[in-house]
């Protein structure tokens, strides 16, 4: 997941404009044959016209939706059977501080270990709010089942930009490794770096509405996947912006388990006070900033610190951790 607020700082390229320049990586990434291979699928994913047809669809949606249409969705009581019917199967699930599960229209947001968190989430939350779930792109149509269960279901948010993985390829191609020339030269051309101002436009004036109607969002505030358990990468403001600019509260989740997924595993969703940030829908860095610190010093507070595997067989972890992917 990302946020599309720190691409409002760049304008938009126009066709007279040099390729953009990847930013740089907060840490370093090794680029073995592993990522490397990962790169090309996600490129790959970027040039299928079905998976392009599928964005822009759920795009135009999002604009209808910004306008007063009612948008296409399953009902949220019968989206969360599907999930716990599927979740409580494979996993076992406990729920922690449920007093604090929301009721009312909110940001939800927890830390991200796993391409399964947002149906886990979604699993063990109230059907009402309706949560929209803002996500990568190529993560919610890289296949044909997720294509055909966003599709039906509805609910979420497509966000199109460049991967860690890609930046990092194109920095090594600048730098030292003109073998990953030409695919550095395919990312830039055929992959979105994120930069569009339409699409942001598109994206926050959907997410305006919908919680302004009543409905929820759920965001992964660190942008991409955590590496550890307990641990976060730093947040990013767009969590903290829809919320200033809505007048909600922010709910913080602690998921726990989903790192390393097999059949039968505990998982756990540890649910935290609500985070109320100042209603200002033009809000200024110093209050983003503040309502940033308090985010994650709730995150402090929920996150395990000694997180231990639990023994024992790893049945179907292959499958379980990249069914997902």
């Amino acid at each position: 997941m990302w946020c599309i607020h720190t691409a409002l700082r760049h304008s938009l390229p126009t066709s007279d404009s040099p390729m953009p320049t990847p930013p740089d990586l907060p840490t370093p990434i090794e680029l073995t044959p592993a990522v490397i291979q990962r790169v090309r699928e996600g490129v790959a994913i970027a040039q299928n016209p079905i998976v392009r047809q599928h964005i822009t669809q759920d795009l135009d949606a999002l604009s209808a939706m910004a306008t007063g249409r009612v948008d296409s969705r399953v009902s949220g009581r019968f989206r969360r059977w599907l999930m716990r019917r599927f979740i409580k199967t494979c996993f076992r699930v406990q729920i922690e501080n449920p007093q604090y599960i929301p009721t009312a229209p909110n940001v939800l947001t927890a830390n991200h270990l796993s391409h399964l968190d947002p149906f886990l989430i979604l699993a063990f939350v109230p059907p009402h709010p309706y949560y929209y779930i803002l996500g990568d792109a190529r993560t919610l149509y890289n296949k044909r089942w997720k294509r055909w269960l966003v599709g039906w279901a509805g609910g979420v948010i497509p966000l199109e930009r460049w991967w860690k993985e890609e930046i990092a390829v194109m920095a090594a191609a600048q730098a030292d490794r003109p073998d990953l020339a030409d695919l550095a030269d395919t990312i830039q051309r055929d992959v979105p770096n994120g930069s569009s101002i339409q699409q942001m436009r598109q994206i926050d004036q959907a997410v305006q509405t919908l919680l302004s109607r009543g409905d929820g969002l759920m965001i992964f505030p660190e942008g991409r996947l955590g590496e550890r358990e307990g641990q976060m990468h730093p947040l990013k403001r767009g969590t903290v912006l829809y919320a200033m600019r809505s007048g909600v509260p922010i709910t913080p989740i602690a998921i726990i388990g989903t790192q390393d997924l097999y059949f039968r595993k505990r998982l756990t969703l540890r649910f935290g006070p609500p985070v109320q940030v100042p209603h200002q829908p033009r809000p200024k860095r110093q209050a983003i900033d503040d309502a940033l610190a308090q985010l994650e010093q709730a995150f402090a507070a929920l996150l395990p610190t000694d997180y231990q595997a639990p023994p024992g067989p790893k049945f179907l972890s292959h499958w379980l951790n990249h069914l997902f992917w």
